[in-house]
């Protein structure tokens, strides 16, 4: 009797396979005729739309048909290759703004130390000629170094 269970099952586990791949290559096809459908009604073609006409979840088309979900977007013009392109321009563009205003910043910054310093000088001065006004201060000549 055990050996009816060991040899009835390895030829019941390819049966079991062999359906799961051809509803695999069903839903393959059903994708790709839901994405002729999404076209032909005139609808905006996404993974959402073509997931809706399928009858699955986008997250179905994502996870386990990857090269579907990348066809729909490089029907659409938004490629992972073409997304990250443009992300790649964009980003190079940033980092030149970036240059250059870190480059004005650090001018800003190097402005402020200046006038702050001008800034603390006349205070100084400010204070030894109130001092001389209100005669309560004497003032001193300046010393040649």
């Amino acid at each position: 009797m055990s050996n009816t269970h060991a040899a009835g099952a390895p030829g019941h586990a390819p049966t079991e396979a062999a359906p799961r791949r051809r509803s695999r290559e069903k839903t393959r096809e059903g994708l790709q005729l839901a994405m002729l459908r999404v076209k032909d009604k005139g609808l905006k073609l996404s993974i959402s739309a073509v997931a809706v006409e399928a009858g699955v979840s986008a997250s179905l088309i994502h996870n386990t048909y990857p090269d579907v979900a990348e066809e729909i977007r490089a029907q659409i013009g938004r490629s992972t290759r073409q997304q990250r392109d443009a992300k790649a321009v964009e980003l190079t563009a940033v980092r030149a703004q970036l240059k250059t205003v870190r480059g004005e910043l650090n001018g800003a910054m190097t402005d402020i130390a200046k006038l702050t310093s001008i800034n603390e000088t006349l205070r100084q001065e400010i204070a030894m000629l109130r001092g001389a006004a209100s005669a309560n201060v004497v003032v001193l000549p300046a010393r040649c170094v």
